[in-house]
């Protein structure tokens, strides 16, 4: 049967009701007037609001799985921001720290190089400045290394002071380096004035008591030294200014059985904490040469009237 010939409409078995089309024009129709009339005269606005009312439950039951997901991440989420801002927090109090640290350390520095500056311009004697880079790694002596050298016109002898005081005596000398022996040093001796009683004597180093003290040896029993008194360079030796602050006497000890006392000093200059310190010139580099004097013998006089 030709093709053109075929009918087609549906076998009577499936017509049921209007057309596909009729509907479509019906419910378009239906449509239309239903959202006409509900933007003029709001027909539909109670239908609506029985429909919300009667699936308000559904709609709150549906919608606790995506709040809780939501309250969840958003924990979460500030959760990690306070372990952050926490963190950052820290972080900024310890630079804080370390910067308050660093300028207490400053300001200390700062105090105790003015001091020595002050020092600096009652000496007659011409010094220069020195760091101390560290201690020396013999553990049986007290000395310390200071960043300047030969280079720089330090010679051995030379001495050390601080702040506070005398520290030491230069050593040994390199070209860049200096090693200097402090004044607790068991090697080490100083020549010291009472400057209350004008007594001379000699302070030794003494690094095994309290940590580091001077011992005033060889003073008689009956000698006036009493705890408090202060003891500064005597100057006769050549090698310290007169005047420079050494030591206070710190304990006296009188024996009946001994001739000497006890007498232990603690040292002013900060033997160990320094950074900053003083190199002076000798003192026997400043004291003019001694002179040569004549070896002959004076001629004899010949008294008047004695016989030729």
């Amino acid at each position: 049967m030709p093709l053109g010939t075929l009918d087609r409409t549906p076998p009577p078995f499936f017509k049921q009701g209007p057309s596909a089309l009729s509907k479509l024009m019906f419910f378009s129709a239906l449509a239309l007037f239903l959202m006409v009339a509900d933007t003029r005269f709001k027909v539909t606005q109670p239908l609506r609001a029985a429909v919300a009312t009667a699936l308000y439950p559904v709609q709150w039951l549906v919608m606790r799985p995506v709040l809780l997901a939501r309250a969840g991440g958003e924990y979460f989420e500030s959760l990690q921001a306070a372990q952050q801002g926490e963190e950052a927090a820290r972080q900024k109090l310890v630079l804080q720290s370390l910067r308050a640290s660093q300028v207490e350390q400053l300001m200390l520095e700062n105090s105790r190089l003015r001091k020595l500056l002050d020092l600096r311009e009652h000496l007659t004697t011409p010094a220069q400045a020195a760091e101390v880079l560290y201690d020396a790694a013999d553990p049986y002596s007290r000395k310390i290394i200071i960043d300047k050298g030969t280079a720089q016109g330090i010679v051995a002898g030379s001495p050390v002071i601080d702040e506070s005081g005398v520290l030491g005596q230069v050593t040994r000398v390199s070209p860049l380096l200096s090693e200097v022996t402090l004044v607790i040093d068991r090697d080490q001796a100083i020549p010291v004035l009472n400057t209350r009683t004008g007594v001379r004597g000699v302070a030794f180093g003494d690094p095994v008591s309290q940590g580091g003290m001077l011992d005033l040896r060889f003073m008689p029993t009956s000698t006036d030294m009493v705890q408090g008194d202060l003891l500064t360079t005597s100057g006769i030796d050549g090698v310290y200014p007169p005047g420079l602050p050494v030591a206070k006497v710190a304990k006296v000890e009188r024996r009946a059985d001994s001739t000497f006392a006890r007498i232990y000093c603690t040292p002013l200059a900060l033997v160990n904490a320094t950074r900053h310190v003083m190199v002076l010139a000798p003192v026997a580099a400043q004291i003019p040469q001694r002179p040569a004097f004549d070896t002959k013998p004076a001629p004899v006089l010949k008294k008047k009237g004695a016989s030729k």
